[in-house]
């Protein structure tokens, strides 16, 4: 390398002129403005959202300004009920009227003194159909109750003329997730389901900047996905707090075990492809902007005993898509035994790749092929950062291997989401409610996203590739 330096050197000296700055320099460059200037649009995007959920738990439950309050009811006080309660903690503008939750020992405990911590007075129920005969000023009702309990959860609670947010997956059946999308339509209130990356500001960036605006990765042709878990016990439970049986059937469990290990069983959960990808699949239909026309599958249970572990521990899954610009495949696989690369999504196309995560230890990363045109100018905007130099290795004697490629340059989203991550999807359907959003996630769309979910399962058990008709997916 000192040789090159020297010949650099000697060329400006020779030319009477400073050297000309190539392309990469002119980027070097741009690394080094202030970040006001190089991450503008990026920094205006964040500094709009703050604003709108600037409010921490620690500043109470009070409305900020003219906020609308809401009358808000969880039930479901488990841990992803407790994951949304953090979350809304953050909200302004929220008031918590009731918890409902079976497990009055625990859970329903636990989550009522957390609220009224906060200052919020809430009544504590075990049955939803109680909680909806007293709390008659409730506004909306957040729903995070096993899958199978879903769809009647939530049509109860739009009869009773309150606007639901339900957890995914919308439901573990298509009849129930089907059910769930006619209550809403016929009584008009609304319905978001739980698919939280459709609000994530990076997610938003990508698919509205770097996708739609910028077409940066050009025409895709393949995704690949994946969420991996180490292995982990089943939870239980100490006796002290254990449910009496009783009480355990009359809301479809055979024992504690099973109630705390619900997505294991048949008839209750989905197992890990729907738990787990059920999130990531439906990025795959939003950024490609169609349904998946085949799917095939392979699975099983490889690890876990299936006598408390009904569903399959490990799917790799296979999807065919017809977009406008040409056929797309797109791989996915979910297991449980290995937490190896955790979780993310890589689409790729003719001109570039974006590799993104909801992690924000992953964040999003895109990468230019070599073939593709300059992003000059969206590094200029701040829709990315300046590129990441690759080391270039200097050519050595003998025969070099035409099939090896250069390495892309390496851009990165400046997008960063500092709160949990379901509060933006939150935000948006309190918005909603409030009148000045529309929701991110329709019933519609939550049942396009079960049909292609759900589906994995069907097609593991039948050993085929499966067809979707476009009318599979509407109701």
């Amino acid at each position: 390398m000192a040789g090159k330096d020297e010949k650099d050197k000697a060329a400006a000296a020779g030319s009477g002129g400073p050297r000309r700055l190539d392309r990469r320099d002119v980027l070097k460059g741009l690394s080094t403005v202030p970040a006001a200037g190089l991450f503008g649009y990026a920094w205006y995007k964040q500094h709009q959202y703050q604003q709108a959920t600037a409010q921490t738990a620690a500043a109470g439950p009070a409305a900020a300004g003219d906020v609308q309050e809401i009358n808000v009811a969880l039930i479901g006080a488990g841990a992803q009920g407790q994951v949304l309660t953090d979350s809304m903690l953050r909200i302004p503008g929220l008031r918590f009227r009731a918890v409902c939750d079976v497990w009055t020992e625990y859970n329903q405990r636990r989550v009522v003194n957390q609220l009224r911590k906060f200052k919020h007075e809430v009544n504590a129920y075990e049955d939803y159909r109680e909680m909806l005969d007293k709390e008659k000023q409730l506004d909306a009702v957040i729903i995070a109750t096993p899958d199978f309990w879903h769809a009647p959860h939530t049509v109860a609670c739009l009869e009773a003329g309150k606007h639901v947010y339900c957890e995914k997956e919308m439901s573990n059946t298509l009849e129930g997730a089907r059910q769930m999308v006619e209550a809403a339509r016929k009584t008009g209130k609304l319905l978001q389901i739980g698919h939280q990356r459709r609000s994530n500001p990076r997610y938003l960036h990508c698919y509205e900047k770097l996708l739609g605006e910028a077409k940066l990765l050009g025409r895709i042709v393949t995704i690949s996905g994946q969420w991996n878990r180490a292995v982990t016990p089943d939870l239980g439970a100490p006796d002290r707090y254990a449910i009496p049986e009783a009480r355990l059937k009359q809301y479809g469990f055979k024992d504690m075990h099973q109630f705390r290990n619900w997505r294991w069983y048949k008839g209750l959960g989905g197992g890990p492809i729907v738990d787990l990808g059920s999130h990531q699949i439906d990025i795959y239909s939003w950024f490609l902007g169609v349904n998946p026309t085949h799917v095939m599958a392979s699975g099983g249970q490889l690890y876990y005993d299936p006598k408390t572990h009904e569903w399959f521990d490990t799917a790799m899954v296979v999807y065919d898509y017809d977009t406008p610009a040409g056929p797309v495949k797109a791989y996915y696989q979910t297991q449980t035994t290995n937490g190896s690369q955790g979780y993310f999504e890589n689409f790729m196309g003719d001109q570039g790749t974006l590799l993104i995560s909801e992690s924000e230890a992953h964040g999003a990363k895109l990468y230019r092929d070599t073939n593709a045109p300059a992003w000059d100018d969206w590094v200029q905007k701040g829709y990315i950062t300046a590129p990441k130099v690759q080391e270039v290795k200097e050519k050595t004697e003998g025969v070099t291997d035409v099939r090896e490629s250069v390495s892309p340059d390496e851009h990165v989203v400046p997008v960063v989401l500092r709160d949990p991550y379901h509060q933006p999807h939150l935000q948006n359907f309190f918005d909603t409610v409030r009148g000045k959003a529309k929701l991110n996630c329709t019933p519609e769309i939550g049942y396009e996203s079960a049909v292609s979910v759900l589906k994995v399962n069907e097609a593991i058990e039948a050993g085929a590739r499966l067809t979707l008709k476009p009318e599979d997916f509407h109701i």
